[in-house]
């Protein structure tokens, strides 16, 4: 008899830090259930695609999930699917064409965050200042450092632009699943990025204002560690469209990921997939 048992639709994995040494706690929604994972760690877990997909917010039946979870009108129509999402610095709200105004007043017309963060390695990232750790466990970073805070999406995006010309914008899924990453001085990093896009910085302060980009000169690296207890030196993608069956011991779990001896998986992408999830 397994030990724990869910079937529905699968959601993205939760994260909360744990109090006194920052260890990610995860729970995995399942259809009504959620499914404390770090519990598993060690035991033989089973996820089945039953082979059907619904759309993350219309909830309508989808052969193809687009955008992590949303059917095909929903990720042409929705403003949280258009391309300014993941491209801020091009944003289109002032031209009159957002494809959901009031929308874009409550997600993007509030303050974000500029960060660094080591997940595979140093890399510039944005969010909105509500979504912090969970932005950075979800990207399974290491370590965190919030280096800016705005009052508009459209800001964050230009910032990111100036200082992905001299560090990464993305996490390497294999190297992030290899091991721990080195540990960097996020801080003097922070101050080496900001010192090079002196001449962008000044002229996004003279285009929108100086009160529009806040440095958090004050801010601390935040540590976070993940419940692994072995990395795979050459981790292997399982693919649930392809093969709907995964099963092996669960070793880790770590960003949106769970690592088995057989495969990993990135949960996320298969939000809105109907499964089965066991636990013996």
């Amino acid at each position: 008899m397994p030990l724990l048992s869910a079937e529905g639709t699968v959601r993205k994995m939760i994260g909360e830090l744990r109090e006194g040494d920052n260890t990610v706690q995860y729970s995995l929604p399942v259809g009504s259930e959620t499914i404390a994972l770090n519990a598993c760690l060690g035991r033989t877990v089973r996820l089945e695609a039953l082979g059907d997909i619904y759309c993350v917010h219309c909830a309508r039946r989808t052969k193809t999930s687009f955008s992590q979870g949303y059917c095909y009108p929903c990720f042409t129509k929705l403003p949280q699917c258009d391309l300014c999402i993941m491209s801020p610095e091009r944003c289109h709200y002032d031209q009159g064409t957002c494809r959901d105004p009031a929308w874009g007043e409550q997600f993007c017309m509030s303050d974000h965050i500029v960060y660094l963060a080591n997940s595979s390695g140093a890399k510039v990232g944005i969010t909105r200042a509500t979504q912090l750790p969970t932005r950075w466990i979800d990207q399974g970073a290491s370590q965190a450092l919030p280096i800016m805070r705005v009052s508009l999406r459209r800001h964050s995006g230009l910032v990111e632009d100036l200082l992905r010309r001299q560090v990464g914008d993305k996490t390497n899924w294999r190297a992030l699943l290899r091991g721990v990453p080195d540990p960097l001085n996020l801080t003097e990093l922070r101050d080496t990025l900001l010192s090079g896009a002196r001449e962008g910085m000044d002229a996004l302060h003279l285009e929108h204002g100086l009160q529009a980009f806040q440095p958090l000169a004050e801010a601390e690296v935040m540590e976070i560690r993940y419940p692994v207890l072995e990395y795979s030196p050459k981790p292997k993608s399982a693919n649930l469209a392809k093969e709907p069956v995964l099963e092996g011991t669960l070793l880790g779990i770590k960003g949106q990921y769970l690592l088995l001896d057989t495969a990993v998986i990135n949960i996320r992408k298969y939000t809105g997939y109907n499964v089965a999830f066991t636990v013996h």
